[in-house]
């Protein structure tokens, strides 16, 4: 509003906005002379000012007041747009230019009273749109009304306003002065308001088109009198949904954000007064630009097939489909289809119509492109077909095929790969020949051929036939069995008269009493396995003696040599059908709830699967010279043109290592939780005996590859020939399964030579309670009825040490200047390998006995059994949780994870064995994780006073556990202690290549040659085939390895060693390929673990995932399970660990308190006898006949009484 120059009209005015700006040109100041100036702030007050000074154009706030100024002239204020708040009070003002505020845009506050002034020109502050306050106190106006005669002040004081308009409407206030003083009312307020009029659109809507996932606004805005209020409807006069994104805008307008296709339609806005109501309608077209709702995919054919690709997509306005090959239009012919669909259809695809395609939606707001490969699989050109042949015969199977790359053909039979052997050859056409082809030999095989496009396969069975006719070795079967028998049996008696009635005198003696079964029924069974084979091997030689030919076995067919009567009496007399296991999973009631000892019943549809005393599984088929039994190099053969190198050899020229890199991320326990698992899953049966079968002389004696005996020879310049003057090294064979795997009661045939695993293949604890019966009860506390494990001596902090085992073995005895200390007693018969393991197994004996005690405090009426079985079910729980959530992704890592999958429930068609390559060569990668040195520390993690140990002085060494401090240094020193680095160039180190068991003037053993002759001995494919079963390429040359095998050097010494790529031993490549980011394995490595735990996990009807192995709460506490957890309540005096001991943490910052890590609350396995929960709580914790006998007692009372 404008003032009128009216006299005593007030001057504290609340003023509306007037919508004219200007702006003059804009010019530099700078401070002005004497004023202070902080950032926005122009202080001038009290300076004597008499004009207004320049200031900087970023000036918000102006101070100019208890000044001299006499006149604001015009452009006073010109360039200070940001100016918002101006004081000119108490100057001497008498005068306002109408213009002299012109370019203050931004003012909102303006301080004039207390000055001269006595006129105003008209309009002087209507340049001033958003001034919110203005005082004028105090300031007299001269009677002036030349401009405005409508405004008149009456005598009585009364304001007259004539003909009013809508400047004259705001605030006023009425003021009396004289020389005593002045009186002000209170301000009132005037609003002006015109004739009614109906509403008229100053903006109607218009018809818009918005793309979805965008913003959209109908303008809609209209006059009259009263202000017509707006309101929008949608359709047939529907009010607006309620939906946060659409609003009414300030003006009308109707704005919709991040439009969705609903959104389309008919929009109408209305402008309603008291007079009249007004509508508008427009449309919003909401456009969708392309997308598909079938999106194509890689499409593999084989050739001469049709093949289409669906392609569909959706939009506004609708896409049109079309289709291109390599960014070009598709052929002009009538294979070439594209559908009404949008589908791509190919007919009689051939071998030039590989390539990429690309399906293209076009409409006028976009186009979307999704590219699709066409690829075409291998074609048989010749694919086999069922056959039948006689036994004793070969066959040739034919395969073949073509395709772009060229395919590559492999074969399997019954699942399981079939590689290069002495019974298997496949030729470079891709046809397979079957050597002296048996019983065994029969089944489906099936041949695929693969390239980097796909692969395709095709089967046949192979029908194989017995004539009834004798053979050439009948005749020697009963004085050859008598014969193996005899000389089996003297060479095991005088092995354990060698063995047990003295201490170990060599590393030899030490590896076989350590090894030594400890279950009768395992050594019968091992006995009898050894008989069978022996039996056939005499046979052999006296067939061939009266033939007159050679005699080294490589030329020996062994289905022609034995009829099948014959076959199943030398099984009979042998001993192999009469320690054959008959299975009983009749118990249905004990086997839904626990675990048997041996494995068995596990898997109720193949109750052997993962049993103790099995034979390894296996990925791919054995393979050994002769096809039967006889290991790669232990003759002369050349494999390849090339003859192998000695296992010795290829130990000291690229495995053994003195220097050792500390892994930066992960502690020693890494590599002691592997051994601990590794004794859980698989311990292979060796030869009972030490001696040769033949003469009985020890095998460490003759070095000649005469069973059992199998010994790694010393090359030439070996510094253990040159100073011990050895020939080679102690090393006998596995024991045979009986009949190598068969499942039938007629053993008829012979089969290929499999070893036996000794322990269950479940991770379900066997190294704490044992892999059969006979051994559980030997370390259980049968008599105290209190389900524990025996315990030995008391230490003075109370906890208990395992027992001592009783009678031999005795390789802890070794040396009576050390210890008379006898091996301790656990479920595994190695915990007294080396300290390190044998605190493992002190850690989890005391565990299960802690966990007993807690579950018969809560459960006092349980009996000794369920308590034990109780408690053993939880602690293979714990093992397992350990296992697959805090190792194995150090292990395998995010690529090896993704690779194993998640749990997806049990399945029985899964056999969770344990695969021969996993346990002869692929596990023992741990190998290469152990350090020289086991570290022993004090509760300040520094040494103790005996020190550090070196690991050859720690084998078999309990002594050291009872005499120097216990377990908790060694274990300090596994958590606390950085891992070995596992480096290409750095495999194993020198303790265990140089003087592994090493005694004084003994030759020690090298485990990194035994690792490679046990993968020899087992009939383990060499390297390259196992590439091939993981996707892999099949190397042809040693520059093929560089991408797994990366250091030059490396590849240098296998191409000098082996000579081609396809001798390698699967051992010692799987240790130089290198790590895969984020884990510590090699690819091929990686996939063969991946694999394994895969079947473990997924193939355990008792697997703690399982639902209904436990409740769901039992299952949320067994998740809070941790290995550090499980280290502070069973150790003897350890309170601060870090939380994960497997990564390494600096001490002590980060170690924290053991009463701050996560425990398994064990009251969710008390046992509850309230009748409503009784039902679903028996199926998880067994419920006592005494709580079942008060639950019927009080049921019969309530019914009676509702009688």
């Amino acid at each position: 509003m404008a003032l009128r120059t009216v006299r005593n009209l007030p001057c504290f005015l609340s003023v509306l906005g007037v919508f004219l700006l200007s702006s003059g040109p804009q010019r530099v100041f700078s401070c002005p002379s004497r004023c202070l100036c902080f950032r926005t702030t122009v202080r001038c007050m009290h300076l004597n000012l008499e004009s207004v000074p320049a200031v900087l154009p970023q000036t918000t706030i102006l101070l100019l007041n208890n000044n001299h100024i006499r006149r604001i002239p015009r452009g006073a204020f010109e360039d200070l747009e940001n100016l918002k708040y101006l004081y000119l009070y108490k100057n001497e003002i008498q005068a306002i230019d109408r213009e002299a505020f012109k370019g203050l845009v931004s003012l909102e506050q303006l301080y004039l009273h207390f000055n001269n002034i006595e006129s105003l020109e008209p309009e002087s502050f209507s340049h001033l749109p958003k001034l919110e306050r203005l005082s004028l106190q105090g300031c007299m106006f001269s009677h002036d009304n030349t401009d405005d005669t409508r405004l008149n002040l009456l005598e009585d004081g009364t304001l007259m306003i004539q003909d009013t308009r809508e400047t004259d409407q705001g605030v006023y206030q009425c003021m009396a002065k004289n020389v005593a003083g002045e009186v002000k009312t209170s301000e009132v307020t005037l609003r002006y308001f015109r004739s009614p009029a109906r509403p008229s659109f100053v903006i109607q809507p218009q018809n818009t088109e918005v793309l979805v996932g965008e913003s959209v606004t109908l303008e809609c805005s209209a006059t009259g009198q009263p202000q017509p209020r707006v309101t929008w409807t949608k359709g047939d006069h529907t009010a607006l949904p309620v939906d946060p994104r659409i609003n009414i805008t300030p003006s009308g307008g109707l704005f919709i954000q991040n439009v969705n296709q609903a959104d389309g339609g008919q929009y109408t806005c209305f402008a309603s007064n008291n007079v009249d109501t007004i509508h508008a309608t427009a449309y919003i077209i909401v456009q969708a630009r392309p997308q598909f709702t079938v999106t194509p995919q890689d499409q593999s054919v084989l050739e001469g097939h049709t093949v289409d690709f669906p392609c569909e997509a959706s939009g506004y306005p609708q896409p049109v489909i079309a289709w291109t090959r390599g960014g070009s239009p598709l052929p002009n012919d009538r294979r070439h289809v594209v559908l009404s669909s949008g589908s791509l259809r190919i007919s009689r695809v051939a071998l030039h119509d590989q390539g990429q395609y690309e399906c293209q939606a076009v409409s006028p707001v976009g186009t979307v492109r999704a590219a699709v490969h066409l690829n075409i699989l291998p074609v048989f050109t010749s694919a086999p077909r069922d056959t039948t042949v006689e036994s004793g015969s070969d066959v040739q199977i034919p395969c073949s095929a073509q395709g772009e790359p060229t395919p590559i053909i492999t074969w399997s039979k019954d699942g399981v790969q079939i590689t290069e052997s002495g019974k298997f050859h496949i030729n470079p056409d891709g046809y397979l020949e079957v050597q002296d082809v048996g019983l065994a030999d029969g089944g489906r095989y099936e041949c695929v051929a693969r390239n980097s496009i796909g692969y395709s396969s095709s089967s046949m069975v192979l029908t194989v036939q017995v004539p009834q006719v004798s053979r050439e070795g009948d005749p020697f079967v009963s004085t050859s069995l008598e014969e193996a028998i005899r000389s089996i049996n003297s060479a095991i008696d005088s092995t354990r008269r060698q063995l047990f009635d003295g201490s170990p005198r060599t590393p030899a003696e030490l590896l076989a009493l350590f090894r030594y079964p400890r279950d009768p029924y395992t050594v019968e069974q091992a006995r009898a396995g050894e008989i069978f084979e022996q039996t056939l091997l005499l046979i052999q030689r006296h067939v061939n003696q009266g033939l007159m030919v050679d005699t080294n076995g490589t030329a020996y067919r062994y289905n022609d040599l034995v009829s099948p009567r014959f076959l199943d009496m030398i099984a009979n007399l042998s001993g192999c059908t009469a320690h054959r296991r008959f299975n009983n999973c009749s118990d249905i009631c004990f086997h839904q709830k626990y675990r048997t000892h041996d494995g068995t019943c596990n898997n109720l549809q193949h109750p052997m699967w993962g049993a103790s005393l099995t034979a390894f599984e296996r990925l791919l088929k054995p393979v050994y010279d002769n096809g039967f039994n006889l290991p790669r190099g232990a003759t002369e053969r050349r494999h390849n043109s090339f003859t192998l190198p000695l296992p010795r050899l290829v130990s000291t020229s690229m495995i053994g290592t003195e220097t050792i890199t500390p892994d930066d991320r992960y502690t020693h326990m890494l590599m002691q939780w592997g051994q601990f698992l590794d004794h859980d899953l698989d311990s292979t049966v060796v030869s009972l005996s030490q001696s040769r079968f033949s003469d009985g002389q020890l095998c460490t004696s003759v070095c000649t590859n005469d069973p059992p005996c199998f010994p790694i020879m010393f090359p030439p310049d070996d510094p253990r020939q040159r100073r011990n003057g050895a020939r080679c090294m102690f090393f006998v064979r596995s024991s045979p399964v009986c009949g190598s795997g068969m499942t039938s009661l007629l053993m008829n045939s012979v089969y290929p030579r499999e070893q036996m695993n000794q322990l269950t293949s479940y991770i379900d604890a066997s190294n704490v309670y044992g892999s059969s019966q006979h051994e559980a009860e030997e370390i259980r506390d049968l008599a105290s009825h209190r389900g524990m494990l025996r315990q030995g001596i008391v230490q003075r902090t109370g906890k208990p040490l395992l027992p001592f085992a009783t009678g031999p073995p005795t390789e802890c005895m070794r040396d009576e200047n050390e210890s008379p200390i006898p091996c301790f007693l656990a479920g595994d018969h190695r915990a007294n390998e080396q300290l390190g393991l044998t605190a493992m197994h002190t850690v989890w004996f005391r565990e299960h006995n802690r966990i007993a005690s807690e579950l018969l405090r809560l459960n006092s009426h349980w009996d000794g059994d369920t308590i034990y079985h109780e408690a053993r079910k939880i602690v293979g729980a714990q093992m397992q949780h350990i296992t697959y959530n805090h190792w194995l992704p150090k292990i395998l890592g995010e690529a090896g994870m993704r690779l194993m999958g998640n749990y997806n429930g049990y399945n029985p068609n899964i056999n969770a064995g344990i695969l021969n390559a996993f346990a002869t060569a692929a596990f023992r990668f741990g190998h290469t994780l152990i350090n020289p040195i086991l570290y022993r520390l004090d509760e300040n993690f520094q040494p103790i006073q005996q020190g550090h140990i070196s690991l050859h002085k720690a084998f078999f060494s309990p002594f050291r556990i009872v005499n120097e401090g216990g377990i908790d240094p060694l274990l300090r020193g596994l958590f606390g202690v950085a891992g070995k680095m596992r480096v290409s160039t750095q495999l194993l180190n020198t303790e265990l290549t140089e003087r592994l068991f090493s005694m004084a003037h003994a030759v020690a053993l090298d485990l990194a040659a035994m690792n490679i002759q046990r993968g020899r001995d087992h009939g383990i494919p060499p390297y390259n085939d196992y590439r091939v079963f993981c996707n892999l390429t099949s190397a042809q040359t040693f520059d093929d390895l560089r991408n797994e095998i990366q250091n030059p050097s490396m590849r240098e010494k296998l191409q000098r060693l082996y000579g081609t790529p396809q001798n390698v031993d699967l051992f010692p490549a799987l240790m130089a390929e290198e790590l895969v980011p984020g884990s510590r394995l090699g690819p091929t490595l990686m996939c063969l673990l991946a694999t394994q735990f895969k079947r473990l996990r997924d193939g355990d009807r008792f697997w703690y995932e399982n639902p209904g192995s436990f409740s769901p709460a039992q299952l949320t506490q067994l998740k809070q399970t941790s290995l550090a957890r499980v280290l502070c309540d069973n150790s003897d005096n350890i309170t601060r660990i870090q939380s994960d001991v497997f990564s390494v943490a600096e001490f002590p910052h980060g170690y924290g308190s053991c009463d701050d890590l996560p425990k398994i609350d064990l009251r969710m396995w008390q046992d509850c006898c309230e009748g409503m929960r009784l039902t679903s709580y028996i199926l998880q914790v067994p419920v006592s006949w005494e709580c079942l006998r008060i639950f019927m007692f009080f049921k019969d009372i309530s019914y009676a009484h509702q009688g």
